[in-house]
């Protein structure tokens, strides 16, 4: 069955979704299994010996070997040193792209007619260029790009929002941004505005402060302990550590488990004790979405909603926050961790088949420069229509061209055996 795809790479875990076509409509996208028993894969690229590009977290992990959270090192003239060899972060995010295409080729029996792939949405177009000739590269030439903002707001419209401007709140693992999107004449949404974000915050802190709180508890008990099996009881704490903050989503107490030496220690945890350890990250980002819309000298009452993104933004205490700070609709998708990946396969339907243009009534002004959809160049052909003065320039015929697998690389793409849920 014909499918388009969204790929959506973020700072700790990449996902993907599709959407097929029925007829002269398509299904709503459903997530692509990357991972063992889950539709997300960790952001993780790991060099074998055999010079095998490996996708997901390894066995064992000397550091040399392996590099994470390469996206927004995009445009960055330092290569990142894999196994000693230098590799531009582009390349490694066109390797991790790649995979994702070839995984889902295999499960769909054939090509994408389309693929959309999210993007920091503060990158300015030299970073999209990059990354689109590293994707080319690979033979992925006919690669939309779209802020990540933009297929966060996409995901929701799908699910019913009727908004027709809002501010997204993404929060990725070690990640946060926030920008103003519009609906436009087409029905699509734009960015404008000035986005903000922050690589130094996300849903990783939050587990990081339920650590600090698990290791000061512990602290006698590991004093105790020996290094080499304090170490081997901490190995896991992090993990641990997600699992709880999940279980305080919809729970109001938790215990994080470890394996001591001694036997079985559990620290209990309450939401409103977790809630005072993450209270100032959380207001922090909250405190850079009040800028974005005061870049564009709106108030909260010109707004139509706030839509979230990732899974830490299931803590309550998110919605909270935000709800204080903006008297309007905050919206969350049951699966947050997925939703700028289904938006961009809805995109993906829109580049195969375009939204007839809505009356002029109904029309907005056009984006900020750098701010709206970044595609490769299709060939140049003569426009057929006019345009109107203060409108829009019109969208560029589109061709489809079948996309062909991507071509392997010099740093070989492989699949660890048994890491990823392929024999």
């Amino acid at each position: 069955m014909p499918y388009v795809l969204g790929i959506d790479i973020g700072s700790s875990n990449t996902a993907a979704a599709v959407a097929r076509r029925r007829g002269t409509t398509w299904t709503r996208p459903e997530a692509v299994g990357l991972g063992v028993g889950s539709p997300l894969v960790p952001s993780v690229l790991c060099l074998a010996e055999d010079g095998s590009l490996h996708v997901g977290e390894p066995a064992t992990d000397d550091g040399s070997r392996t590099t994470r959270d390469f996206v927004h090192r995009i445009g960055d003239d330092v290569p990142v040193l894999l196994g000693g060899e230098p590799c531009a972060p582009q390349t490694l995010t066109a390797e991790l792209a790649a995979w994702v295409v070839e995984r889902v080729h295999a499960l769909e029996g054939g090509a994408a007619e389309a693929i959309v792939l999210s993007h920091p949405a503060g990158w300015r177009p030299y970073r999209r260029e990059v990354l689109h000739r590293a994707l080319s590269d690979l033979g992925l030439r006919h690669v939309t790009l779209l802020p990540r903002t933009v297929t966060v707001a996409e995901s929701h419209a799908a699910r019913g929002f009727a908004g027709s401007t809002a501010v997204v709140y993404a929060l990725g693992g070690n990640s946060f941004e926030a920008a103003l999107v519009r609906r436009t004449p087409r029905g699509t949404y734009e960015t404008f505005g000035t986005p903000q974000g922050l690589d130094s915050i996300g849903g990783a802190d939050f587990d990081e402060a339920l650590a600090e709180h698990s290791r000061t508890v512990l602290a006698r008990e590991l004093a105790a302990t020996a290094r080499r099996g304090a170490q081997a009881a901490l190995r896991g704490l992090r993990a641990e550590c997600d699992r709880v903050k999940r279980v305080l989503t919809v729970d109001l107490a938790a215990d994080v488990v470890l394996t001591l030496p001694s036997g079985p220690a559990r620290i209990p945890v309450t939401r409103a004790q977790f809630e005072a350890m993450i209270r100032p990250t959380v207001q922090a980002t909250v405190d850079l979405l009040l800028r974005v819309v005061r870049s564009a000298d709106l108030s909260g009452a010109q707004l139509d909603g706030v839509l979230l993104a990732g899974g830490s933004t299931r803590v309550p205490l998110v919605t909270e926050l935000i709800s204080a700070a903006l008297p309007v609709p905050v919206e969350v998708e049951p699966d947050a961790q997925l939703t700028a990946a289904t938006g961009a396969a809805m995109a993906a339907c829109q580049v195969v088949s375009p939204r007839p243009r809505q009356p002029a009534a109904a029309r907005v002004p056009a984006p900020v420069s750098g701010a709206g959809r970044a595609t490769i160049p299709a060939p140049r052909r003569p426009q057929q229509h006019t345009t109107v003065p203060g409108d829009p320039p019109p969208r560029p015929p589109v061709r489809i061209l079948p996309l062909e697998l991507p071509k392997p690389s010099r740093l070989a793409l492989a699949r660890a055996r048994g890491r990823e849920g392929r024999p």
